[in-house]
């Protein structure tokens, strides 16, 4: 970052920090409000009264007054589109490729994600705690916060994106993408789009783009998700016990496999092809055709491995060979 970004970072953080201080005065309710006002803004761009009261169940006038006290609040974030006739994340001077918005709130990853991924959590104001005791394995990485809205933005809006992209094979580069859905492996999160460069449909790491920006043009019907084979083609998975275990009976139950029909001691899935490896490899489905692969974590066996036939990611289904 130049020095004349970090010092505009800094004085919109000053200009904030006496609105923040006002947000504390507000009733819980309010706050709520605006903190999905706030929301809307960052991670999909617009927002209306009729967000407000779908969300709140409050009237059309409680709702302009909260549009019009975020406004007050944080004028550099929001404008009003007459055309559209909505509100919008306020525009970058022409040009200058600089980022307007600067949140009211700050947003944690898990929270941001449960709202984008379930529909909840855009109004939560405050410090999230479990109901009762619950801990899970450490997450290594969240996506980052501001490359996510950008992401979010340009889905919600159908718009492609300008980006730096790491990879393994190619390092640091330059690439246009156009992204149209999120998808949580278990591990990381993607963004699968259609990369211009390579002139076909991929998964992206969202921690390894960098300096995304929005491009304002018409998207090539080729280019949406409605073109992608392997998202719109859904494989039937028939997995059950491994064969090798001792006590299959065990899995059946963990699973809810059902114990009575043509499907007993089965697990049906229907899943998306482009997202078929992501899950054989997350709970670790032995893919070989004759149940070959050894190993404690092996629990689950897929018994129709042709249902895999043309299936692009199966570099990541354990066991799994194209000549069986």
């Amino acid at each position: 970052m130049s020095p004349t970004s970090k010092n505009t970072a800094q004085n919109i953080e000053e200009q904030l920090a006496q609105p923040r201080e006002k947000l504390e005065k507000l009733s819980q309710s309010q706050r709520e409000r605006l903190f999905h006002i706030d929301f809307k803004l960052y991670f999909l761009g617009s927002v209306n009264r009729t967000d407000l009261v779908s969300r709140f169940g409050i009237k059309e006038a409680a709702a302009s007054r909260d549009l019009s006290l975020y406004k007050e609040l944080a004028p550099q974030n929001i404008e009003y589109d007459t055309k559209a006739k909505t509100y919008i994340q306020r525009q970058s001077p022409s040009g200058s490729g600089q980022e307007c918005f600067t949140p009211l709130f700050e947003y944690t990853g898990s929270q941001t994600l449960a709202a984008l991924l379930h529909g909840f959590g855009d109004d939560f104001v405050g410090t999230q705690k479990s109901i009762v005791t619950c801990e899970a394995p450490t997450q290594l990485n969240y996506p980052n916060i501001q490359t996510l809205a950008l992401i979010t933005r340009a889905i919600h809006n159908n718009q492609a994106l300008k980006i730096n992209y790491r990879s393994l094979s190619s390092g640091l580069s330059e690439r246009e993408i156009v992204p149209f859905a999120l998808i949580d492996n278990g591990l990381r999160w993607h963004v699968r789009g259609y990369d211009r460069a390579r002139d076909r449909f991929a998964d992206f790491v969202v921690n390894r783009i960098e300096a995304p920006q929005l491009i304002d043009e018409e998207i090539p019907e080729a280019q949406t998700k409605t073109a992608d084979n392997q998202w719109n083609r859904i494989v039937e998975l028939h997995i059950v016990p491994h064969p090798k275990l001792k006590h299959p009976e065990t899995i059946e139950a963990e699973y809810a496999m059902p114990q009575h029909g043509k499907n007993m001691g089965l697990l049906n899935l229907s899943v998306r092809a482009a997202l078929a490896g992501y899950l054989l490899r997350k709970w670790n489905v032995d893919c070989s055709k004759e149940h070959t692969l050894a190993g404690p974590e092996y629990h689950l066996w897929l018994k129709n491995t042709p249902t895999l036939y043309g299936v692009d990611n199966l570099s990541l289904a354990p066991g799994y060979r194209h000549d069986d």
